[in-house]
């Protein structure tokens, strides 16, 4: 392990994390509040330290290794959720234990959405952008642009965009380098949050919730700067803006870079992944605006299918947001989206859960054992499309999805062992660990009322969660550290 090059990387990249605490306090200025001096002491304590972790090896140029960009990721991220605290920490409204800070800027920056705050209305606006920046950073991976910023400073990154997106990712290098590609994926993000932004204040949004939602919606987060999410503007057509994004940011970014490069969309159509997103979303819709209707949940038939089909959106994508109370909806519709999160986005986009290209590929492997058991000796590929996958990437499907099992199981236990219910402590971990939010139970309306030691347990499960839960179970075998 070379700890020079990986205490080198993380001090530049906490300094770099640094910068992001000086739009809240321009917020703050803005708006004639005195909430920005938290972030003036956020800034500079993640400056100096920072700084501290960078200077004693600044001199040291060595090439960075796989194994050293799996350090430098988890490191990262959990040294990120902990300084990016720090503004929540040390503000007087809201007053926040060290527990709650982390939790809430853990959650922003892997863009679970899942909060311990409440009375969002009258929170200053410093905190309330400083949140919706969180997830918008967290989207598409800080590490992602971290990989189009670091090669200026010598440093190259294709170790680091490797850690940060294991597993069975198409089109990793969109162009020849990969700090273009970088560039190329955070320039259409940036680019659908314009016009996201824009959608938003067309329909009605001031600028200030626009922006913020853009935020949030475009990096499937689900914070809001209202307690009544979404449906606090009671807005058809704010819903309908919010519904196209959100179906948009799930969607592999790849496909959106190659599009908008050759201008056809066939790109989408063609793709496997893309079809059966579009296919599992549409029959979540379908499932649950028809039982919305014949158990008369709402009176009027336009009520029924805009609440159906937003909660289905947003819940399916992992997004979080919601117009309506989902959990008190009737029958097995609350377990229905929260399974439907298990799912989640495509591989590629800024959408949690399984990703729909394993589940897809879990499937195909299902039926390829069914048809080998009527033909044991015939050789059946398991295809995309027209091409067939190697069985090397079937394999890292099924144990993502065994590890993804077990993990799942002993945060459920844990969370049952902290007092928590079966359906409360079930919810809470596919909320934290899919990257999705809102729960069941007690944790429908946010986590505050949650103990100490389950927050922390869904603190690790929001890391695990983003970071596809291999990059960070990698550290704990002894086959990493051995020389």
């Amino acid at each position: 392990m070379n700890w020079t090059v990986v205490l080198r990387i993380l001090g530049l990249l906490l300094m770099m994390f640094s910068l992001t605490m000086l739009p809240p306090i321009a917020v703050g200025l803005y708006f004639d509040e005195q909430s920005w001096l938290p972030f003036v002491r956020g800034f500079a304590l993640t400056l100096l330290a920072g700084f501290m972790i960078w200077a004693p090896v600044r001199k040291f140029h060595q090439d960075l290794r796989l194994r050293d960009g799996f350090l430098v990721v988890a490191s990262f991220w959990t040294v990120l959720g902990t300084f990016g605290a720090v503004p929540f920490f040390f503000a007087e409204t809201p007053a926040m234990s060290v527990t709650d800070a982390i939790f809430e800027s853990m959650s922003g920056l892997t863009t679970t959405g899942a909060t311990v705050l409440t009375g969002l209305d009258s929170l200053p606006k410093s905190i309330l952008y400083y949140r919706q920046q969180l997830q918008w950073l967290g989207g598409m991976g800080i590490i992602v642009l971290a990989v189009a910023v670091l090669p200026i400073l010598g440093i190259g990154g294709m170790q680091l965009y490797r850690a940060e997106t294991p597993g069975p990712v198409k089109d990793t290098k969109l162009t020849p380098r990969i700090t273009e590609t970088a560039k190329a994926l955070w320039l259409v993000y940036l680019t659908f949050t314009i016009f996201c932004m824009i959608s938003y204040r067309l329909v009605g949004m001031g600028w200030f919730d626009a922006l913020c939602h853009a935020f949030s919606t475009v990096a499937i987060g689900g914070f809001s700067t209202h307690d009544l999410s979404i449906g606090y503007f009671d807005s058809t057509a704010v819903d309908l803006v919010a519904i196209v994004f959100m179906f948009a940011a799930g969607i592999n970014f790849s496909l959106h870079f190659f599009t908008w490069r050759h201008v056809e969309i066939k790109h989408y159509a063609s793709d496997p992944e893309f079809r059966a997103y579009v296919f599992m979303l549409t029959t979540v819709s379908i499932i649950v605006i028809s039982l919305l209707y014949f158990s008369e949940t709402y009176t009027n038939a336009g009520d029924t299918f805009i609440n159906g089909l937003f909660q289905a959106v947003s819940i399916a994508t992992t997004t979080g947001y919601t117009t309506a109370n989902y959990a008190a909806w009737p029958g097995a519709l609350p377990v229905l989206l929260i399974f439907a999160s298990f799912v989640g986005g495509s591989a590629g986009s800024t959408a949690g859960g399984i990703k729909v290209i394993r589940c897809l590929l879990i499937a195909k492997q299902g039926v390829r054992e069914i048809v080998r058991l009527v033909h044991p000796s015939a050789e059946i590929p398991v295809k995309l499309g027209n091409t067939a996958v190697p069985f090397r990437v079937v394999d890292a499907v099924w144990g993502f999805f065994s590890i993804y099992v077990i993990v799942f199981s002993i945060m459920l236990l844990l969370m049952m062992a902290t007092g928590l219910d079966q359906v409360t402590a079930f919810s809470a971990v596919a909320a934290t660990l899919n990257n999705l939010g809102p729960g069941l139970g007690d944790v429908a309306g946010g986590f505050m009322t949650l103990s100490d030691p389950a927050k922390w347990i869904a603190i690790s499960g929001m890391l695990l969660g983003r970071l596809e839960i291999f990059t960070l179970l990698v550290l704990i075998t002894p086959t990493f550290w051995r020389r």
